[in-house]
C-alpha cells in the first residue's frame, strides 16, 4: 500500500465558540441544524450564523450522529436514540468495546463508531449495537462520517490533527488533510456536499473544512 501525501486543509469558516460550551465533543446535521455535543447537552447551531436554535439536556461527551429522524448520543458504554423535538431517550444500545468510543455516524442503517485509542472504527447494527465490521486505523480516531460514498475520520494525537478518506473494508488511507498546529479534530460530520465540519475540541468550534482543497482532485 503506497504512502499517502497529507494535504494542508482548506478552512473556510469556523462556528462559534459556542455559548456556554467548553468543549466541542460530537458534531452531526440534521439538514438544517449543526447538533454539537458539548458535554451536558446537544447544542443546535445554525451553521452560518453560528446562532444557538435550542439545546437538548444529556450526557454528551463523544460522538453525535442523525439517521434522518433521530440524533444518536455516545454516553459512556452506550449509545442512545433521541428524539431532537423533546430530547426524550426513545431507546438504547450498547456500544462497541463497552465505551472509550469518540465518533459517531449513521449510514444506511448502520451506525460507525470511532474508538479512540483503539484506534478503530466499529460498524454496529442501529437497532441491537451488534458489531458487524471493523477497521484499524495507524492513528487514535476521533470523528467519523459518510458523504458521498466515502468514508472519513479525524485523528487526534498530540498536537497534530488530520481529516482521512479511508477504505471502509480494508482501512486503506485515501487522502489525508493535516489541519494546523493546534487545532484537533474532536468530531466529524459533512454537509452532504463539499464541506467536512471538524468538532473543535476546548476550543468549543466548530470548523468548515473542504473536502476537496482548491488543486487536489482526489
Amino acid at each position: 500500500m503506497q504512502a499517502v501525501t497529507a494535504t494542508p486543509a482548506e478552512i473556510v469558516g469556523e462556528i462559534g465558540p459556542i455559548p456556554g460550551a467548553s468543549a466541542v465533543h460530537g458534531v452531526t446535521f440534521d439538514g438544517h441544524v449543526l447538533w454539537a455535543a458539548t458535554g451536558k447537552q446537544l447544542v443546535a447551531v445554525d451553521p452560518l450564523s453560528g446562532a444557538v436554535k435550542r439545546s437538548l439536556k444529556c450526557a454528551a461527551d463523544a460522538g453525535t450522529a442523525f439517521d434522518g429522524k433521530h440524533l444518536y448520543q455516545i454516553a459512556a458504554s452506550e449509545i442512545h436514540k433521541i428524539d431532537p423535538q423533546t430530547g426524550q431517550i426513545v431507546a438504547s444500545i450498547p456500544a462497541p468495546g463497552g465505551g472509550g468510543n469518540s465518533g459517531l455516524t449513521w449510514a444506511e442503517g448502520s451506525l460507525w463508531v470511532g474508538s479512540y485509542r483503539a484506534r478503530k472504527i466499529y460498524e454496529i447494527d442501529a437497532q441491537t449495537g451488534a458489531v458487524l465490521s471493523s477497521i484499524q486505523s495507524d492513528r487514535f480516531v476521533t470523528g467519523v462520517t459518510w458523504v458521498e460514498g466515502e468514508l472519513w475520520h479525524g485523528t487526534w494525537e498530540s498536537d497534530e490533527s488530520e481529516l482521512r478518506r479511508v477504505d471502509p473494508q480494508t482501512g486503506e488511507v485515501y487522502a489525508r488533510l493535516a489541519m494546523p498546529a493546534g487545532k484537533g479534530v474532536s468530531g466529524l460530520e459533512s454537509n452532504g456536499a463539499d464541506l467536512l465540519y471538524a468538532g473543535g475540541g476546548g476550543s468549543g468550534t466548530v470548523r468548515s473544512v473542504r473536502r476537496r482543497p482548491a488543486g487536489r482532485r482526489a
